[in-house]
């Protein structure tokens, strides 16, 4: 009896289904449709996505290579379209390689650059603080303490892995401007953290015991 019961359970369940796709075939085939076309849609684009990505490669490896003293012009403005490509990988090495071999002089123009990779280039979060913390080091020499102090605040205020190097760059900062007391606070910062580098602590230390100890 239990075995006929579950016969007649299971045809009825069958029965249901059957029915179920009948009545919402048309609804069922449109669905269909548009997941198969989104999958396309979707893998199109990651494939484009990665030609675009050996393309910008390319170009980039092209330009590194063949760049010679006579044209840094030209190298310049080649690498300036490389940025604003926005890629991950090398929008920030064009932009290295335009202020290691000083293509661009303009702190203005470096600035904009820094800030066109920082804000529209999507980054892992801990390569947007290295790449923030670069920008500090470019302005260290010419900027004032709140114009540094600005630049470093997205690091400082967090729990970034370049949160000791950016109080570092504080601290001496103020060293060299014989702002001791300064110094010394981002220097005592420094030794609070949990994650910092141990070379980075006693190169901090050291400053402390050697020049502003009292």
């Amino acid at each position: 009896m239990d075995e006929e019961t579950a016969i007649i359970d299971s045809n009825a369940r069958n029965e249901r289904i059957k029915k179920f796709f009948i009545n919402n075939k048309k609804s069922i085939f449109i669905t269909l449709i548009i997941i198969i076309g989104f999958l396309i849609v979707y893998f199109t684009y990651i494939e484009y996505r990665e030609k675009q990505r050996l393309k910008i490669s390319d170009q980039y490896n092209f330009i590194v290579t063949e760049y010679k003293n006579d044209k840094k012009e030209k190298t310049a403005n080649l690498l300036v379209d490389l940025i604003y490509k926005n890629d991950p990988t090398y929008s920030p090495l064009s932009l290295y390689f335009i202020i290691d071999n000083k293509l661009i002089i303009q702190k203005s123009k470096i600035n904009s650059l820094f800030d066109n990779i920082i804000q529209k280039v999507k980054l892992d979060k801990e390569v947007e603080n290295l790449i923030i913390y670069k920008k500090a080091l470019y302005n260290a020499d010419n900027s004032d303490e709140n114009e540094l102090l600005e630049i470093l605040k997205p690091i400082i205020n967090s729990d970034s892995i370049w949160k000791p190097q950016a109080l570092y760059l504080m601290a001496e900062y103020f060293y060299f401007k014989n702002e001791k007391q300064k110094s010394k606070e981002f220097f005592n910062q420094m030794l609070l953290l949990e994650n910092i580098n141990q070379d980075l602590k006693i190169e901090a230390q050291k400053r402390l015991n050697r020049d502003l100890s009292e």
